[in-house]
C-alpha cells in the first residue's frame, strides 16, 4: 500500500473533450471515469478565476479528477471557461466577467447529459461558485457544492432562487477565507433553509494543503457517492 499524496495519480478513463456553448464557441475539456465500473454520479467542475489564474487545473478540482473515479466512482467532468487556458489548452472566447459563462455552464451540463453521466452535480470554486449559483439550476443537475464561495457576483436573488428550489446546496467555507468567513456565511446562506455550511478550521481560501484537500474531497463525497466515505489515504499499487 502507498500513500495518496499530492501528486498521486489514480487510475481512470480518461478523455479530452470539447464542449459546445450556444454562442458557438468550443470550450476545452477533460472527463475522467472510473477505471472500470460505470459512475454512480458527477461532479461537473467549474473553476476559480480566470483572470487570477483560475483554470480547470486549479489542484483541489485536478485532484478530484485524480483521485475520485477511483476512490469513489464518480466522473469527474473539468474544463476551461471562456478565454482560459491551461496544459490542455485555451477555449474560445474571452472572459465575460460571470455573465456569457452562463453558456459554458450549460455546454457543461448538457455535455453531461447528452453522455448519460449520471447524477450530475455542479462543483465551483471561488468563482466557479458564483457560476454555479448564477446560472446552475438546470433540471439536469442534483446539487451544487460551493468551495470558498465570495458570495461577490451571486447576490441574495440567487441565494432567494436556490431556497426556494429546494436542491441541495453544500457551501465548504474555510476559517481564514479572504472574502467570506464562516459566520458570515451562515449569516448570507439562512436564505437557502436546505443550505450546509461547514466551516473548515485552518483552511484558506486557496486550500493549499493536504489536510485540506483531503477534508474537501471527503467531504464532496459524503454527499454525492456515500458508500465511498470517507476516502482511503493509501491505495494499493498492485490494482491499476
Amino acid at each position: 500500500m502507498a500513500e495518496i499524496r499530492a501528486a498521486t495519480v489514480l487510475p481512470a478513463r480518461r478523455e479530452e473533450i470539447t464542449l459546445h456553448t450556444q454562442d458557438g464557441l468550443e470550450l476545452v475539456g477533460e472527463l475522467a471515469l472510473p477505471p472500470e465500473r460505470p459512475p454512480v454520479a458527477t461532479l461537473v467542475c467549474l473553476h476559480p478565476l480566470p483572470t487570477a489564474e483560475g483554470m480547470m487545473d486549479s489542484h483541489v478540482q485536478r485532484k478530484a479528477s485524480y483521485r475520485l473515479p477511483a476512490l469513489a466512482d464518480i466522473a469527474v467532468l473539468r474544463f476551461n471557461t471562456r478565454g482560459t487556458s491551461s496544459p490542455r489548452g485555451t477555449s474560445q472566447g474571452e472572459f465575460g466577467g460571470g455573465e456569457t459563462e452562463r453558456y459554458d455552464v450549460a455546454a457543461a451540463v448538457e455535455f453531461a447529459e447528452f453522455h448519460d453521466l449520471p447524477h450530475p452535480w455542479l462543483f465551483g470554486w471561488s468563482f466557479g461558485s458564483e457560476l454555479a449559483l448564477k446560472w446552475g439550476r438546470d433540471p439536469a443537475v442534483e446539487g451544487v457544492i460551493l468551495l470558498s464561495p465570495p458570495l461577490h457576483r451571486a447576490g441574495d436573488a440567487d441565494l432567494d432562487a436556490w431556497g426556494a428550489d429546494g436542491r441541495p446546496v453544500l457551501a465548504l467555507v474555510p476559517e481564514l477565507d479572504d472574502y467570506l468567513r464562516p459566520a458570515e456565511a451562515r449569516e448570507r446562506f439562512k436564505r437557502v433553509p436546505q443550505a450546509e455550511v461547514v466551516a473548515v478550521d485552518g483552511a484558506k481560501h486557496l486550500w493549499v494543503g493536504e489536510p485540506y484537500v483531503r477534508i474537501a474531497l471527503n467531504e464532496i463525497v459524503r454527499r454525492v457517492a456515500p458508500h465511498a466515505h470517507p476516502l482511503p489515504t493509501e491505495w494499493d499499487e498492485t490494482d491499476k
